[in-house]
C-alpha cells in the first residue's frame, strides 16, 4: 500500500512539475508576445508622429508660400489703386483741357462769324 502511495506520489509530483514548466512556458511566449506587441506599438507611434510632423511642415511651408502670394497682391492692388488714381486725375486734366480749347474755339468760331 505504501508503494502504491508512493508511486502515485511520485506520479503526480512528476505531473504537478510537467504542468508547471507548461505555465512556464506559456508565462514566456505571453510575455515575449506582450513585448513584441509593445515595439510594435512604439514602432507605430513614431511612424505616426513622424507622418504628423512631416505633414506640419508641409502645411506652414504652403502657408508661408500663401502670405507671401496675399502680400504680393496686396501690393499689386494697391499699385493698381495707385494707376486708376494716376488716369483718373489725367482724365479729369484732358477733360478740362479739352473745355477750354472748345470754349475757345468757341470763342474763335463767333469771332469769324462776326
Amino acid at each position: 500500500q505504501l508503494d502504491l502511495t508512493m508511486s502515485e506520489k511520485n506520479e503526480l509530483t512528476r505531473s504537478l512539475e510537467m504542468v508547471q514548466n507548461q505555465l512556464q512556458e506559456k508565462e514566456s511566449e505571453i510575455k515575449r508576445q506582450i513585448s513584441e506587441y509593445k515595439d510594435r506599438l512604439l514602432k507605430a507611434e513614431k511612424e505616426h508622429q513622424d507622418a504628423l510632423t512631416e505633414a506640419n511642415r508641409k502645411n506652414e511651408i504652403e502657408i508661408e508660400a500663401c502670405h507671401e502670394k496675399i502680400s504680393s497682391l496686396e501690393q499689386f492692388i494697391s499699385s493698381q489703386n495707385m494707376e486708376i488714381e494716376h488716369l483718373k486725375s489725367n482724365k479729369e486734366q484732358l477733360n478740362n483741357s479739352l473745355k477750354e480749347a472748345n470754349e475757345a474755339l468757341g470763342g474763335l468760331l463767333k469771332t469769324k462769324v462776326r
